[in-house]
């Protein structure tokens, strides 16, 4: 048989982002069909038969591409190439392992074995680059990655959360819940952004806010993050917690483990989803109900969506100070009126009258971050909640930010603002002996 050649076929090319310039080369093979060819038969291969150990990784991977490409004689760029492509086949996340590493890219969605989508810069952009197999390609390679981490996905479970070992958040969804088609979301660990200083570094908020908020986590104020999906509060919920006394016993509710504290004394709780038999659900309400007799000195719940809400509140206001928690909303006025909403989903005969005034003593701070137009992360919100005026929880803010337009490249224009008064959780501060903030209030 005459070896053919694939030094013609296949040209290295730079990454096509489409609308995205200037992006890292990476390099792949042009002849696509080719390489989506020789990558199906290797990869029903490995479906077929048993992995080895990592000691005959390499010896089988080899023998797997001499048994495939029989006929092709591959250059060292071309053979090292399909060796890696094989690799992550078996220990990495397949085709999107690339994606994984390429530390520009926050965000990964794969909608279709062709349709594949990152996030770069705060813009979402197409990636022509990678593609899998077909959608039991695509499932595949999401049980392989939620396997390690006690998860599954299948049929019977159709909906998967799992945190990977690096922080990276993961989310996937297959038939029939999903109409399309198997559906996997990535949203990775942004390593550029775990102290204040990376905050300030990104403009997300001032220095004198950066003060503030250091001062009311340490004063034990109770502080509810609120903003949009994707807006960042579970990174600045990290960074808040890196404000968290060394000596103190912290627990952390959350549905997937994204929290990365350095305090020693820190125990972490993840919820649990049914098994086949449709039982052993344990839910962040039962997880906060449990943290209560554990003795913390302060509970850090992920995002409270439901609820467990009315437990959060109960824990803020029977003596658990210094808490903090998340939830999904567009100012801090929505997050109050949901606040309200799931404590009432407990469909106790409770007042609204006297539910709002349960929220009141609890929530000391609210803070609002929201990705601006331009894909940027600011703080758009640092408010206190000051008491019940005319029936309605009164919320007063204490810093802003304000847009005032846009600039030729899209760009946001805007500033942060100091309004000109003294807060009434500046006294709760102060009182804890917190007097390292005065000359912003003075």
């Amino acid at each position: 048989m005459v070896k053919k050649s694939l030094t013609e076929a296949f040209e290295v090319k730079p990454r096509n982002f489409s609308s995205i310039e200037n992006v890292k080369d990476y390099e792949i093979f042009s002849d696509k069909n080719l390489l989506e060819e020789l990558r199906i038969k290797i990869v029903q291969n490995l479906i077929e038969e048993n992995i080895p150990d990592d000691k005959l990784l390499d010896d089988y991977i080899n023998n797997e591409i001499d048994k495939t490409l029989v006929g092709y004689d591959l250059t060292s760029l071309e053979r090292g190439h399909v060796f890696s492509l094989i690799q992550n086949e078996i220990t990495g996340f397949g085709p999107i392992t690339p994606l994984l590493e390429d530390e520009s890219i926050t965000e990964i969605m794969v909608n279709s074995p062709e349709e594949i989508y990152v996030e770069i810069d705060g813009k979402i952009v197409r990636d022509e680059t990678v593609s899998f197999i077909n959608d039991k390609h695509i499932v595949r390679t999401i049980q392989r990655i939620v396997q390690p981490l006690g998860r599954t996905i299948d049929a019977a479970n159709p909906m998967v959360d799992a945190r990977l070992r690096d922080g990276s958040r993961l989310n996937a969804i297959i038939p029939p819940l999903s109409l399309k088609g198997p559906v996997l979301t990535i949203r990775k660990f942004n390593k550029n952004l775990e102290s204040i200083d990376d905050l300030l570094r990104n403009g997300t908020l001032t220095v004198n806010m950066a003060r503030f908020l250091e001062a009311s986590v340490e004063a034990k104020l109770n502080i509810l993050i609120s903003g949009g999906t994707g807006s960042g509060k579970t990174t600045l919920l990290n960074v808040l917690s890196s404000f968290l006394g060394y000596d103190e016993r912290i627990i952390t509710i959350e549905d997937a483990a994204e929290l990365k504290l350095n305090q020693k004394h820190v125990i972490s709780l993840e919820t649990r989803v049914t098994n086949y038999e449709g039982e052993g659900e344990v839910t962040i309400r039962d997880l906060v109900r449990n943290s209560l007799r554990m003795r913390p000195d302060r509970i850090i719940v992920g995002e409270v969506r439901g609820k467990e809400a009315f437990d959060m509140m109960q824990a803020m206001n029977t003596g658990h100070e210094g808490s903090i928690t998340t939830l999904h909303a567009n100012t801090p006025v929505d997050a109050m009126n949901r606040l309200e909403t799931m404590i009432l989903m407990n469909e106790m005969e409770i007042p609204v009258s006297a539910v709002r005034g349960y929220i009141e003593n609890a929530i000391d701070i609210v803070i609002q971050i929201d990705r601006l137009s331009d894909g940027k992360r600011k703080i758009t919100s640092i408010s206190e909640v000051v008491g019940i005026k005319n029936g309605d929880i009164e919320i007063k803010e204490i810093f802003s930010f304000k847009q005032k337009g846009l600039m030729d490249d899209g760009s946001v224009i805007g500033e942060f603002g100091l309004y000109k008064r003294k807060p009434n959780v500046y006294d709760k501060i102060i009182k804890k002996g917190f007097t390292n903030i005065s000359d912003i209030f003075e």
